[in-house]
């Protein structure tokens, strides 16, 4: 009768611990969800500011934004005439890291751009950037390769000092410049004269028995620019 007893006890003692730690266990294993974080702000790579855009179709560039939860991203892009964004010309979207965009020719922007992940959390706005849309700009035609007038090509000189001497034009009547290049490689690389309005080049100091090479670079002032040929010519 004593060992019932004790079984009775023992088995109460069991199954009363095994509800409290049952109840514990639920408890324990009920977690919170993680929160969800904003995509960091994207790094914008072209326009930057003070940028002068030749085409009014402009192709917004940007680095991508990285997102802890590794959630798929958005980016909403704002094109305005002011820094205050308000009001708007141009509000789009995109899901890779360019966009095109139209805009007006001969006018100044500004962008910014924001991420926004598919749990709708955003990033902050990047800085905005200042940039121009070319307007209606005058053609300009780069001047014709300069011509050579002396020594001849290929031309064995004597002494140590010689004159070069080249022509050139340009379609537009542009006043030209040239840059001068010479030395004893193939493709001579040491300018010697830059911006010079002359089409002659005095040369001294030439080693005997070397062969020369030189080219003239011509410049409209405009951004027109004409790589001549290179000419050589050697000394006795």
């Amino acid at each position: 009768m004593k060992k019932i007893y004790l079984y009775l006890i023992v088995a109460v003692e069991l199954i009363t611990l095994s509800c409290s730690s049952g109840g514990g266990d639920d408890q324990g294993d009920m977690q919170q969800p993680d929160k969800n974080t904003a995509p960091t702000v994207p790094t914008q790579v072209y326009p930057l500011d003070n940028t002068i855009c030749t085409d009014n179709n402009v192709i917004f560039e940007w680095s991508a934004s990285t997102d802890a939860e590794g959630n798929r991203i958005t980016y909403r892009i704002e094109v305005a005439e002011n820094s205050s964004f308000s009001p708007i010309s141009q509000t789009t979207t995109s899901t890779a890291e360019s966009k095109l965009i139209s805009l007006e020719k001969g006018k100044a922007y500004y962008w910014r751009i924001k991420a926004t992940d598919n749990q709708a959390a955003e990033s902050d706005y990047s800085t905005a950037m200042q940039f121009l849309t070319e307007g209606e700009g005058v053609s300009n035609y780069i001047p014709f390769a300069p011509n050579l007038l002396a020594p001849e090509l290929n031309a064995e000189i004597d002494g140590t000092s010689t004159t070069l001497s080249w022509s050139a034009s340009d379609a537009d009547g542009d006043t030209l410049t040239f840059d001068v290049y010479l030395d004893t490689n193939a493709n001579p690389t040491t300018k010697v004269s830059e911006n010079q309005p002359e089409t002659t080049y005095d040369v001294s100091g030439l080693s005997a028995s070397s062969t020369y090479y030189f080219k003239v670079v011509a410049k409209d002032g405009k951004g027109g620019v004409s790589i001549g040929q290179v000419w050589s010519f050697s000394t006795k």
